[in-house]
């Protein structure tokens, strides 16, 4: 069993190794870069149409499943029910954009 601060040899260990730059990049980033970006992709996936809207709304959700993977073990009963819930909402209203739905 790892604790904390182990490193083990499995996926999760090998995702956390690959996100490492890119997280480090991210947190490199001035916060109002990444407060713009996910406002744009909001945008796009409210105010757009068909398929562009749909992309918008899956990029947030590939970004909020990527952290909230990253996180996961970190988590406590509630933040992980949270997690889940904002990604079934965002891929909802992504699958309903593309098909026109909504």
């Amino acid at each position: 069993m790892e604790t904390k601060g182990e490193r083990g040899s499995g996926l999760r260990a090998a995702i956390e190794r690959r996100s490492a730059a890119a997280v480090v990049f991210l947190h490199r980033l001035p916060r109002w870069v990444l407060l713009v970006a996910v406002f744009l992709l909001l945008v796009v996936g409210m105010a757009g149409t068909g398929w562009v809207a749909a992309a918008g709304l899956l990029v947030l959700a590939v970004a909020l499943a990527w952290f909230a993977y990253l996180n996961w073990p970190e988590l406590g009963g509630s933040g992980r029910l949270l997690r889940v819930v904002a990604l079934a909402v965002l891929v909802g209203f992504a699958l309903g954009r593309g098909i026109g739905r909504f």
